[in-house]
């Protein structure tokens, strides 16, 4: 067995390992490259009345300035193409790849399912937890099965798409984020492709002679990037806050007022607003709250100018709640996992 206790390395700084760039440090890191890593660590961990967190790519987290315990990076990687049936070709994926490469790589395999995806930070393991979306798609769309250690029954357990529970920006992951770590990620991909094009920026393709999931690919990276401000100039955390999904009578109000507001019905009476329009309609888009702020680029995306921590990120976020609570009677509720 590994002597963990030599492989954590003491005082570790996080502050490169967050997109948002915030200061942080853990009492302890350790790099976990392969499952047969983690019982011997959470076995550590206990006798040592240390907490462990998990952390991916550190694209979608707020991190506190102190952790006073062991942050597990996963550094396990591998794709591969696992088999088929009679309609998806399976991709199986290690949980510290890249989400981004693994959209280009399943292209270059000669495989569509994924392109609207492109350009999401992060790694494949952190994709399930949030159920990652964009321009029309999400990962439930093409999710086969995933592996993930159960840190209560100490063994490996395999989940189908029912078991993760997966919601807008939610699976059981999210709502147990002490409990799993997932190891590795299926997909199925559709073998007779269909373009996903109805979101706005993407229509405009149907009549594209050379249309292929490349096409899709690139047209969603020039439109992230047009829009997004890229975390490596600009530390963010992507989109920080979920589309709130309210009650027909909720959005009335706001559509009767502005009858050209972003709207997106959906199941059971309700209605998606888009949370960008509302946060730039309550006058928010480029406002500054100490070292953070709002994105002049894109009103969803909250930035740090410059030596931001944890607290700072939570204040403005609390401010833009509830302004926009004020202008329009809507929740609004953070993507981001405060850790």
């Amino acid at each position: 067995m590994t002597n963990l206790a030599d492989r954590l390395i003491p005082d570790f700084d996080l502050s490169a390992r967050n997109t948002l760039a915030l200061r942080a440090r853990s009492r302890f890191g350790l790099l976990v490259d392969g499952p047969d890593l983690l019982p011997e660590l959470f076995e550590h961990a206990t006798a040592q009345g240390l907490p462990v967190r998990i952390l991916g790519g550190g694209s979608n987290v707020v991190l506190a300035p102190n952790f006073d315990g062991i942050t597990a990076l996963l550094a396990t990687f591998g794709r591969k193409i696992a088999g088929e049936t009679a309609d998806h070709t399976l991709i199986e994926v290690a949980s510290g790849e890249t989400w981004h490469d693994l959209v280009v790589w399943t292209i270059e395999q000669g495989s569509g399912g994924i392109e609207n995806l492109a350009l999401i930070p992060g790694t494949v393991g952190a994709a399930p937890v949030q159920n990652i979306g964009a321009y029309g798609a999400e990962l439930a769309d093409v999710f086969h099965t995933l592996t993930a250690f159960d840190r209560q029954s100490g063994s490996i357990v395999t989940f189908d798409r029912t078991a993760c529970a997966f919601a807008y920006r939610d699976s059981v992951f999210k709502q147990q984020p002490d409990r799993y770590v997932v190891l590795t990620v299926r997909l199925a991909l559709p073998k007779a492709w269909q373009p996903n094009l109805g979101f706005a920026g993407l229509s405009e393709l149907a009549d594209a002679a050379d249309l292929s999931p490349r096409t899709v690919m690139d047209r969603v990276i020039a439109l992230r990037t047009s829009k997004l401000p890229d975390w490596r100039l600009t530390p963010n955390a992507g989109s920080f806050f979920q589309n709130p999904i309210v009650p027909h009578e909720a959005a009335a109000p706001i559509l009767a007022e502005f009858p050209a507001a972003p709207n997106y019905p959906q199941a059971n009476d309700r209605t998606k607003l888009s949370a960008g329009w509302l946060i730039e309609q309550s006058g928010l888009k480029g406002f500054r709250m100490g070292p953070v702020g709002i994105s002049e680029r894109h009103a969803l995306v909250v930035v740090n100018h410059g030596g931001a921590e944890q607290a700072d990120v939570a204040a403005l976020a609390d401010h833009v709640k509830d302004t926009v609570l004020n202008r329009f009677g809507i929740a609004l509720h953070e993507e981001p996992i405060f850790l």
